[in-house]
């Protein structure tokens, strides 16, 4: 008989196309061989090319869905991704820390859909100071980092992020090192660059970086080799096929 898989739990939209959130976090935590646990934060309308609408969850729903779960499971690593706004997001976090104490918390701040919407209009960076200094990691890409920074370099702006938290910088949108990842932890910065072999375009592949990196930690591996192991299984998912649809398997 397998000994018990440790859990994780997912706060994500519910993406029916299955390429991103919510149903690719379980996809991912299933592969790695842990067991997922997922709270809904939004319902969008969409394919994996096409952005039509989101309807957005609220707080105390979301809560209600996630309380049970805190209550009942051991839950060291948790993964967050869209949510309506930063507040919101800034008091599930606080909360959810109260109610498991010690949990890592991993955020992938997703600004913008692949498919095209813009989910936050203009950044708060007032709340977003309070929000990293409460995280275990953020997985911004390079656009993302320097709106959240306030400034114009992507490089520079992980490093002025990574005050508050770890901060892997996700290679993806580098026009200079396209695929190469950067985690700043501390006074550590490690470089991850692209793996060998052709890559195509996904939807979600951001979802899925997050989520394999929060089921790796979860096993027990240290952040490093997290970033490292689910940065080749994300380039596996991208390698999968020609379309914008992946394909999941270690």
């Amino acid at each position: 008989m397998e000994q018990q898989r440790p859990s994780v739990m997912s706060f994500a939209g519910l993406d029916p196309s299955g390429g991103a959130g919510l149903l690719a976090d379980i996809k991912t935590f299933e592969q790695h061989r842990v067991y997922g646990l997922g709270v809904c934060t939004a319902l969008t309308v969409q394919t994996a090319s096409d952005f039509i609408s989101v309807e957005w969850l609220s707080l105390p729903c979301i809560l209600a869905q996630a309380r049970p779960l805190l209550a009942t499971n051991s839950i060291r690593y948790c993964k967050i991704g869209i949510m309506a706004d930063v507040y919101g997001m800034l008091e599930l976090v606080r909360t959810v820390k109260h109610l498991s104490p010690g949990i890592h918390i991993i955020l992938d701040p997703v600004l913008k859909a692949s498919a095209g919407h813009t989910f936050h209009g203009s950044i708060q960076h007032q709340a977003w100071q309070e929000l990293l200094s409460e995280l275990y990691l953020l997985t911004p890409n390079y656009h993302e980092a320097t709106l959240l920074a306030g400034m114009t370099d992507g490089e520079e702006a992980a490093q002025q992020l990574a005050v508050q938290c770890a901060v892997l910088l996700k290679g993806g949108h580098h026009e200079g090192r396209p695929g190469t990842d950067t985690l700043y932890s501390g006074d550590d910065v490690y470089t991850f660059p692209a793996g060998p072999g052709p890559v195509y375009p996904k939807h979600g592949s951001g979802c899925v970086l997050s989520a394999a990196i929060t089921a790796c930690l979860a096993q027990g591996q240290s952040l490093p080799d997290a970033c490292t192991n689910g940065k080749v299984y994300t380039e596996k998912l991208l390698a999968s096929h020609v379309s914008l649809t992946g394909y999941h398997h270690i």
